[in-house]
């Protein structure tokens, strides 16, 4: 009895195990074929572009020519230096502070000037007596010597005791002079109006002869100081179109024109300075900045096509057309980049009237259908 239970228990454990399963029973490609659908679904959908997306190539002026690049610096500055040894009392301005023509700056200790002044005025108050005391003894002598009441000798004597005194006099006046204008040298004022852009002292220091005190510049001068390699001069003019960006204004391009171009090259970096005058119209508020641009020396008609209509994969560039309904991938070939706006020459790939995706994404397929979206009329309401 016990082993019938035995065989029958072992028969129903081999029926189960030999049972399939519900999920074994389903085909096995069956999640992803369902994803394969989706998928297909999914790509069937066109791709809805609106007009604002697409870019309509055209024949446009290009301009092409040589780099520039440099700083912006002012026309009018000057660099305000110590013309008498002395310490400096007092600095009126800070950097960044308008000035005026004439406004007092800096001020030196001028006691000891102020003494030599004195003593120099004081030099010359003795030295006119002396003359005048000298010229009525002559005056006097020849009086007498003309009535034979005195020698020539004496007259002659007296005459040079007079022009001696009279030289005596212009020294003094001289030194006067000389101690008037030193004193006046310790008060250093603005030559222009415009701003300090740079203060070298302060109160305590000791300012020898030619040492630096203050910067001053015209913000309303400010040019493009640049620079061409030597290679380019002979395409350079007076009056050409320049395009240049300045460092801390972003991606936003400032104008201008060749204003004067040297005739002699670096001979260091072989490199000619080229002075640029800012167009009508904003500049940059501050001098030093770093430029870089273009000197508009040629101009003619091409394809341009911007930075960021194109995909570049390697040292291969794309562009997605739009036609027949359908996007294309298009390779492209690039030429130079215009100098004003930053477009691209487009030498090869694409022709005038062609639509291209403004900014293409990284989804997109060759050959995927496009639907334009219809701006919707809007319907005025109506009264009942």
């Amino acid at each position: 009895m016990r082993e019938s239970l035995l065989a029958v228990a072992i028969a129903l454990a081999l029926v189960a195990c030999s049972k399939p399963s519900n999920d074994a029973a389903k085909p096995a490609g069956a999640g992803e074929a369902k994803a394969a659908s989706v998928a297909a679904g999914a790509d069937s959908k066109p791709l809805l572009v609106a007009a604002e997306d697409l870019r309509a190539l055209d024949l446009s002026s290009f301009a092409s020519g040589p780099v520039i690049t440099g700083s912006i610096q002012p026309e009018r500055r000057a660099d305000l230096r110590a013309e008498v040894s002395a310490i400096v009392l007092q600095v009126l301005k800070e950097n960044g502070e308008p000035v005026r023509r004439g406004d007092l700056l800096v001020r030196l200790d001028d006691t000891a000037i102020r003494d030599s002044l004195a003593s120099a005025e004081e030099s010359a108050r003795a030295a006119g007596q002396s003359f005048e005391q000298a010229e009525r003894q002559y005056q006097r002598l020849k009086t007498l010597q003309a009535q034979g009441m005195s020698s020539i000798q004496a007259t002659e004597d007296a005459e040079i005791r007079r022009n001696n005194a009279q030289s005596d006099l212009v020294a003094a006046k001289a030194r006067a002079a000389t101690a008037r204008q030193q004193l006046q040298r310790t008060e250093v004022r603005a030559p222009f109006d415009g701003v300090v852009s740079e203060r070298k002292v302060s109160a305590g220091d000791t300012a020898q002869v030619g040492k630096e005190l203050v910067k001053v510049i015209d913000p309303q001068s400010l040019r493009f100081e640049g620079l061409v390699a030597a290679d380019r001069l002979a395409e350079l003019k007076v009056g050409q179109g320049v395009h240049f960006r300045v460092n801390g204004y972003g991606a936003a391009g400032f104008n201008g024109k060749v204003k004067r171009v040297d005739v002699a090259a670096n001979a260091t970096t072989r490199q000619v300075e080229v002075m640029v005058a800012f167009a009508e119209g904003e500049k940059p508020k501050a001098a030093g900045l770093y430029a870089e641009g273009h000197v508009e020396s040629s101009a003619s008609q091409a394809l341009l096509l911007e930075d960021a209509a194109v995909q570049r994969v390697g040292d291969k560039s794309y562009a997605w057309r739009l036609q027949g309904g359908k996007l294309n991938k298009v390779e492209v070939q690039l030429g130079a980049r215009d100098v004003r706006t930053g477009n691209y020459a487009v030498l090869t790939g694409l022709k005038a009237g062609d639509q291209v995706l403004a900014k293409p994404g990284s989804t997109l397929k060759d050959g995927q259908s496009v639907e334009l979206l219809k701006v919707a009329a809007q319907s005025s309401p109506t009264g009942k």
